[in-house]
This record gives structure tokens, sequence and C-alpha cells, in this order.
């Protein structure tokens, strides 16, 4: 009986292990089926629809940067120049020349795609492969223990759909706000309707919550607005630009020697790279907008009062927790996105299942460090895959876009078994070591 990998979100990553699985099943290797539940549509939130952005933005990681990406499997000896090759056909290149676009997309230099215009190649893909995607929202995370083992099953309002091995994508709900309700907070949501909609923000004085790429590509967006003052509220000292250079960039495409690092040194090289950092493009625009301003500080609490909304903002200096109060007409919340956003729909019998092959309580740091090479939380079975989550312990390319074509790897490599036992394509993590099970 062939297992079944089921995907919450249907995103970049669940479209890449799903090409992956495709091409590897046309060379007559086993994988899982790959179902992706999804509660709007394949590559929703690269879409205004989605909530996390207009879809006018440009996208920040190299489109070449595609499904396939770096094209360098080891899943099957002696063929994987043969699965790289047919892997090329589900490429960035490839969608434009089917489209018609690819010579002009060269001779305009290149450029970084609209996150629409990405989100139609995501959406081409699956075309392409036949993905299959439940087009409803996951309300609820069990696990159905039977006479044939234990299965993952994610609860809709109309279905359940069943899994050996669940992977877990996307960045959560767009529409969570500090003050919901108020007219004077914007979700991240709420904002990019406004911007999609040619909604112009008018006040004097604005508040921008993050110090990250989300908050980042708001910024860009307000410059356009009628606002006075721009104030961004990040916890750190500055407002930091990301490290874009090749020896930056490789870590993210290759992760080769990262597990080699400590935890420190793996946690430096993530906040200087990813973690609440601006692109250099969004930079350089800064520079040349003086309303711009930087606040340091966590927002400890949020109440309007007197027609604004004051913001009492924690801050260590010297070791001592000072809080200070200020005021804005507006405030937009782009504290961005949060990995675990599922942990509230896991079931008792599924929180139970990770307590106990973590050995303690759920904590965001005993899930991040418990990620094994397969992007798999390790001692739990059946497999828990949760690659927005594996940037300590394995890279920090596989919570995003840098290395979709290794995170296949690593998902189609694991040792996925059906109920009855039958097992697929393993990984032990060499690619000398890839063999195929028959």
């Amino acid at each position: 009986m062939t297992p079944t990998l089921a995907v919450v979100g249907a995103g970049a990553k669940a479209v890449a292990v799903a090409a992956k699985a495709a091409v590897l099943r046309e060379m007559g290797v086993a994988v899982p089926d790959v179902v992706a539940v999804e509660r709007t549509a394949v590559a929703a939130n690269w879409q205004a629809d989605g909530g996390w952005t207009d879809g006018q933005h440009r996208l920040g990681t190299g489109p070449e940067k595609d499904v396939g990406f770096p094209y360098r499997s080891s899943l099957v000896p002696r063929r994987n120049a043969e699965l790289d090759e047919r892997m090329t056909r589900h490429s960035w290149q490839a969608y434009l020349i089917s489209t018609g676009q690819f010579a002009e997309w060269v001779d305009r230099g290149r450029p970084a795609p609209t996150h629409k215009k990405w989100s139609q190649y995501l959406r081409w893909v699956a075309d392409n492969i036949g993905m299959k995607a439940v087009l409803s929202e996951v309300q609820q995370i069990s696990v159905d223990s039977g006479a044939a083992g234990p299965r993952w099953a994610l609860h809709t309002a109309d279905q359940t759909v069943h899994g050996d091995a669940l992977m877990i994508t996307g960045p959560g709900q767009p529409e969570r706000s500090i003050l919901p309700g108020n007219p004077r907070v914007l979700s991240i949501a709420q904002f990019w309707h406004r911007a999609a909609q040619c909604e112009l923000i008018s006040a004097e004085r604005v508040a921008v919550i993050g110090g990250g790429e989300t908050a980042a590509s708001m910024l860009n967006e307000l410059f356009r607005h009628r606002v006075s003052t721009i104030t961004v509220i990040a916890p750190q000292v500055t407002l930091f630009t990301r490290g874009e250079g090749f020896f930056e960039n490789t870590l993210f495409s290759d992760p080769t020697g990262w597990t080699s690092l400590t935890l420190a040194e793996r946690r430096d090289a993530m906040i200087r790279t990813d973690r609440g950092v601006f692109s250099a493009r969004v930079q350089e625009a800064l520079l040349s907008d003086d309303r711009i301003r930087h606040l340091r500080g966590r927002v400890a609490h949020a109440v309007a009062r007197d027609g604004r909304i004051r913001l009492t903002l924690s801050t260590n200096q010297g070791g001592e927790n000072l809080e200070t109060v200020h005021g804005f007409d507006l405030v937009i919340d782009g504290s961005g996105a949060d990995a675990e956003w599922f942990v509230p729909l896991l079931c008792q019998d599924a929180l139970d299942l990770l307590e106990l092959g973590l050995g303690g309580p759920l904590t965001s740091d005993a899930l991040q460090e418990a990620i094994g090479h397969d992007l798999a939380v390790t001692n739990v079975t059946p497999k828990l895959f949760l690659p927005g989550l594996s940037g300590l312990t394995q890279g920090p390319g596989f919570p995003n876009l840098s290395c979709l074509g290794l995170l296949s790897d690593r998902i189609l490599g694991a040792d996925i078994a059906a109920a009855d036992g039958a097992p697929t394509v393993r990984s032990t993590g060499r690619s000398d070591e890839h063999q195929p099970i028959r």
C-alpha cells in the first residue's frame, strides 16, 4: 500500500515536494502520495487574497531558486543526474519559455518577479504534475491509532484527510493583531487588503511593529501613502541590513557544514542574515525617505485612548527593564510570521505524542532543537516534518525559498511507511548511502 504524505498548506514547499515525488514516480521509484490541504488555493499566500501581500511587490529571493534548486539530488544512486534533468522541466526558466516570457525577462535584466507572478509559476508547476490539493481549512490535527498503526488525521469542516506522515508549512494567519477590531490597528491582512484596493492611508504618526522582511515589505508600500512619520518598532538596536553576499547566500543554498557549528554560531549567523533584518533593496529605499524612524523595544501593552493607540514598549537597558509609552494615529502589526502557528490546532493526543518524543513540555526551543536531518521531529512516529522550524539545526535555507530542491530530498528521503509497513525511498544523510527501497 502506498503511504500518504499529508501537507498543511499548498505553497512553494508543498509544490516542491509534490513535483519531486511526481518526477520520481515517472522514473519508477516508489514515493508516497502527496496530498496538500489548503484553505483557499495553491500558492494563495503570494496573491492578494492570501493576506500576506498585495501581489505587486517583488520577490526577495531570486526566482532561479525554484522548486528544484540547487539541482543537486542524492536520492537515486546512478540516476540523480537524470532526476535533476527531469526537475528542470518544472523550473522557473521552463515556465517562462512555456508561457512565451523568457526572452523579455532576459532582456529586462532578469528582474525579480512580483509575488503574483511567482504564484502563477507555482500554480503552473502544480497543474503540470497533477498535484492533489484539498481546498478546505484544517481545524484540528489528531492522531488515529488503529490496528495497522498510527496515522495523522487532518480534520476540516467536511472531511478528514489521513497521512502516514505530515508536513506543516505556511506562516500562519495574517489576520492577527495586538488590538483586534480597532480600526486604528491594522493586521497584516488588513494592510495588504487596503493596498490591493489602492486605498491610500492618511495619517500623521504611523507605527509599524516588526523588524523583519514582513515589516520591510510594508514599509516599502507605505512610501507612497500620505503619512507624516513612520516609526519602526523592533527589539534590535537598529535596523540591520541582511547579508546578501556570496558567503552569506551559500549558507542558504548549501547547508554542508552547518551541523558542525555550535548552536551559538548558528544563531549568530541567522541573526545576521535572516532574523529581524531588512534586504539591501529596502534599506536603500529607507535611506532616501526622511519620514522613517526607529524605536527600539518590544510591545508589552496596547490600548486605545484619546483617539490614539498608546503602545507600552519594554526595553532592556543595562540589565534593567524600562517601559515607555508612545502614541500613534495608526499602528500596523507587522510582527511577522509564526512558524508555530499550528500548535493550537493539535488535539491532546497529538500534543502527548510530541511531548513524549521531546521528552518534556512542548516549547519553541525544544521543537527547534529536535528537528533532525529529514526535517522531522526526532523520536516522533508517525513522522512530523516542520521545515519552518528547521533553520537552527539543519540550515537557514530550509524555512524559506532558498533550497526547495534540497528540502524535497530530505522529506522524500525520510523513512515514511504506510500503515501496513510499506516503505518508500529512504535517506541516511550521505549522498553515497541513499538507497531506494524496493
